[in-house]
């Protein structure tokens, strides 16, 4: 059962309060059983061994917060960071609190809550926290170069790094309405794909290397509506190849 620190205003919201509480219990409960539950598929019990574990902690920033101006100005990262970011935590740490969830790392939450229709606050909160986690880690202030093992995979894919940056500029832009563009290795070669919202790769068995925010809130104060602008100042500039090889050792 849930614990009575989970009000009934928010359990209603999500659906019946029974049922929220069995499908928290079987999620919580059932990857250790093998028991997902009904209409839960086996995947959402299990977190892919290279993605880590992440807690339910806003990390601070891996640079200072106008290390990337003139691209993204310091006005942005403050907001985008400091008021979006953590407010993702704030949510989830209200959700869940008193659950059995309530000291999952994010990957186990996202990966138990994902096409879960009662859970759907839970998921969003906790992917858009882990997204956003691994955006300000796949940006850099300093320019950074593929590892051997990721150039060959560029060229062998896309032909060059300039091939996959104007791909990663064309995905992202034309992603409808809110979501991220993508880097990552899809059975065992590099692929550029974009997630609407919230979703993430690694709910469809992909493994993200790197990313590219193309909600709203990442550009708009400083680019308005010109979101090729700031994807292709973004993606110039300051993508984190050093951290994408690493993402890519990992597998």
């Amino acid at each position: 059962m849930l614990n009575p620190l989970i009000s009934r205003r928010r359990l209603m919201a999500a659906g019946s309060m029974a049922s929220f509480s069995v499908l928290f219990s079987k999620l919580a409960y059932g990857a250790a059983t093998g028991d997902a539950g009904p209409g839960a598929s086996t995947a959402t019990s299990v977190v892919p061994a290279f993605l880590g574990s992440s807690p339910q902690t806003l990390p601070p920033l891996p640079w200072a917060d106008n290390a990337l101006e003139p691209t993204i100005s310091a006005r942005t990262i403050g907001i985008h960071y400091g008021k979006h970011h953590r407010a993702y935590f704030d949510n989830l740490h209200k959700l869940l609190a008193g659950t059995p969830l309530e000291q999952a790392s994010l990957e186990q939450i996202i990966m138990q809550s994902h096409d879960q229709p009662a859970l759907a606050d839970v998921f969003n909160n906790a992917a858009q926290a882990w997204n956003h986690n691994f955006y300000w880690n796949s940006l850099s202030p300093a320019p950074s170069a593929p590892s051997e093992k990721l150039q060959a995979a560029i060229t062998r894919k896309f032909g060059s790094v300039d091939a996959l940056a104007k791909a990663l500029v064309a995905t992202s832009a034309s992603q409808f309405g809110s979501g991220w563009g993508w880097l990552v290795l899809d059975r065992g070669e590099l692929a550029v794909v974009k997630t609407s919202n919230a979703e993430t790769p690694f709910t469809r068995e992909l493994v993200p290397l790197l990313t590219v925010d193309v909600w709203e809130h990442a550009y708009y104060l400083d680019y308005q509506n010109r979101r090729p602008d700031y994807l292709v100042a973004t993606v110039s500039r300051h993508l984190n190849w050093a951290f994408a090889s690493a993402n890519l050792d990992r597998v």
